[in-house]
């Protein structure tokens, strides 16, 4: 059995460093009538913080898990039970062809940029050729995270680097409500990518990569490539269990596979052919299948030309808005053929010696 390796973490926060964090949240004036109330909410904080009550409200998980008796996270729960509903919905051949369209921009006209993004607009495109062809949609609007109050994605853990066992299906690291990290956006997202057929990411290059907000939800979506849906098998996030259970052989179980998808790249100097690629590579590793060699579009939008007049630019470019049309109509065909049966998947049948 490998070892569990320490070390790393440097203990938990003095009451002091505790109350800096916390006061920090209150620093408006306005709040200043109520700092009595707050220094009592403080104390119940700091009270959930030093008891590590990750998740304070929680259930027997009961019939169909590892340890029927284990003390599941009610929230945890909750969304793996409308996780399953929505699979098994989607799955169903009577329920309409549903996709989800990302915008992956982290600008929009509600915060500091005070102008749309270009991702919104070309989102918007193909969101009118998808309903154009039958399609139901879901937009998933990244930038939220920039100009919503609360709105967040916690960044991923890396359990899976512990054990792909360790890494649960959906995520049970948040939230935590020991550290204050709460409601987390992602446990909405999941049920987002499960309910569709297909996915088409509509996203700019940010200083030669992936915008962050299209990265924190990259990152979190690691679990539905390989993740355990039992928490009790691994006692929730016991290391030990995790490791043994995994080194007993792990089927690494896919639970996005299947969906077809497109992508839209664009950027203004460099870098699209290369976010491209890689954005491809992380789809098909989950099993996801390409729509088609016009589904995968990486342009230039006003190539070396000033930033102030690239929405102009995109008014112009005609052809790479009907590029853009043209991906959502690849996604279209694949989605029919894919619920039809038709959809050919040419190695589908094989099966890979390393399904790590």
């Amino acid at each position: 059995m490998t070892k569990v390796r320490k070390g790393q973490y440097q203990g938990e926060l003095t009451r002091a460093q505790f109350n800096d964090h916390f006061e920090k949240s209150f620093v408006d004036p306005a709040f200043d009538q109520e700092r009595a109330a707050l220094k009592r909410i403080q104390d119940i904080a700091w009270d959930g913080y030093i008891d590590g009550r990750k998740a304070p409200l929680t259930k027997p998980a009961g019939k169909g898990f590892a340890d029927p008796s284990y003390e599941l996270s009610v929230d945890w729960r909750a969304t793996r039970d409308e996780l399953e509903r929505l699979e098994a919905r989607q799955k169903k051949k009577s329920t309409p062809s549903r996709v989800l369209v990302i915008c992956a921009s982290s600008r929009n006209d509600g915060t500091c940029p005070g102008e749309m993004s270009k991702s919104y607009r070309l989102s918007q495109l193909v969101l009118d050729t998808l309903h154009g062809g039958g399609i139901k949609t879901d937009l998933l609007d990244l930038s939220l995270l920039t100009s919503e109050y609360g709105k967040k994605i916690h960044p991923c853990k890396s359990c899976v680097s512990t054990s792909m066992a360790l890494c649960h299906w959906p995520c049970s690291c948040y939230p935590n409500y020991s550290l204050g990290q709460a409601d987390d956006w992602m446990s909405e997202i999941y049920k987002l990518w499960v309910a569709a057929h297909g996915v088409i990411v509509v996203t700019p290059v940010n200083w030669y990569q992936a915008p962050g907000p299209l990265k924190l939800m990259i990152d979190r979506l690691v679990c539905a490539d390989g993740g355990n849906p039992d928490p009790t098998s691994t006692s929730g996030k016991d290391p030990k269990k995790a490791k043994a259970l995994e080194l007993k052989g792990w089927p690494y179980p896919r639970h996005l596979a299947g969906r077809v998808f497109g992508l839209v790249v664009h950027g203004d100097t460099a870098g699209t052919e290369h976010l491209l690629h890689s954005l491809n590579d992380w789809l098909c590793s989950m099993d996801l299948i390409p729509a088609g060699g016009q589904s995968q579009l990486d342009r230039y939008i006003g190539y070396y030309k000033p930033y102030a007049t690239s929405h102009d630019d995109l008014d112009r470019d005609q052809d790479l808005q009907e590029e853009v049309r043209n991906v959502a109509r690849s996604v279209i065909e694949a989605v029919k053929r894919l619920r039809a049966g038709t959809l050919s998947v040419p190695d589908a049948k094989l099966k890979q010696p390393r399904p790590k």
